[in-house]
């Protein structure tokens, strides 16, 4: 992993001391099409951007603040990180857990290492750093925990023929809410958001005949994020984002 130091002049601790009274938002999954729409929407409203990049990846987020490659299904690195976190950087407004991945198949065509796959992207990168975290934000006692669920997770219908995709988004969902249990007598706040088909190069390649403009936006996904991360009035919330579809 690659960290920042603290260096020992007075421009570098102006520096750390302007970090720690910004609002800090931790982005993973920050390269992917939904990543791009959060950094870009937290970055207009003013916040300081945390970024968790894949080690040896080289992906190169130009709007965020700082960057750290960690590999957020791996817990030692986690753990790693969220100590230097600690070090570094006063508070925590928001960590919007973005990494994820996707597969078709029911159960005719769904594998023991398929399903290890999806849960290692969709549910151990979420869990490790909510585990990380949900210490620190009980103890300034405030900030706000953002999870990606997925509708067939919720629609079992369509979510059999994407087995252990909707299997490991169940799990992410379930999270959300047995966190929610654990944070509720605390200003801490947990949201998930359940996109339909997001409007993306990759979705468009794959379904060219269908209607792109029922389909949910990324920018419409993170203007909900932000809002539910500036209004504390809402708590441990569900937000379905069909779109048309």
């Amino acid at each position: 992993m690659s960290y920042s130091k603290i260096k020992g002049n007075f421009k570098d601790y102006q520096i750390e001391f302007s970090k720690s009274m910004s609002r800090n938002i931790i982005i993973t999954g920050a390269s992917g099409n939904l990543g791009k729409a959060v950094v870009e929407k937290f970055k207009r409203e003013g916040y300081h951007i945390i970024v968790l990049t894949r080690p040896d990846a080289e992906e190169f987020i130009e709007e965020a603040d700082d960057s750290y490659e960690v590999d957020v299904t791996d817990e030692e690195q986690v753990k790693a990180f969220v100590s230097e976190f600690q070090l570094q950087y006063g508070e925590l407004d928001a960590l919007a857990l973005l990494v994820g991945g996707f597969s078709m198949g029911g159960f005719d065509k769904t594998s023991h290492t398929d399903i290890e796959k999806m849960f290692q992207l969709n549910f151990f990168s979420a869990f490790h750093l909510v585990k990380g975290f949900l210490p620190f934000m009980k103890k300034q006692d405030r900030g706000t925990f953002l999870f990606v669920g997925a509708r067939p997770a919720l629609e079992l219908e369509s979510g059999k023929d994407m087995l252990a995709y909707s299997l490991s988004k169940r799990l992410v969902i379930t999270l959300t809410e047995i966190l929610g249990e654990e944070i509720k007598d605390s200003s801490v706040r947990s949201h998930v958001f359940v996109p339909s088909v997001i409007d993306t190069p990759q979705n468009r390649e794959a379904m060219p005949d269908a209607d792109f403009s029922k389909w949910v936006r990324a920018d419409e996904i993170a203007e909900a994020m932000h809002y539910s991360v500036n209004t504390s009035a809402l708590r441990n919330m569900t937000f379905k984002l069909y779109g048309e579809v």
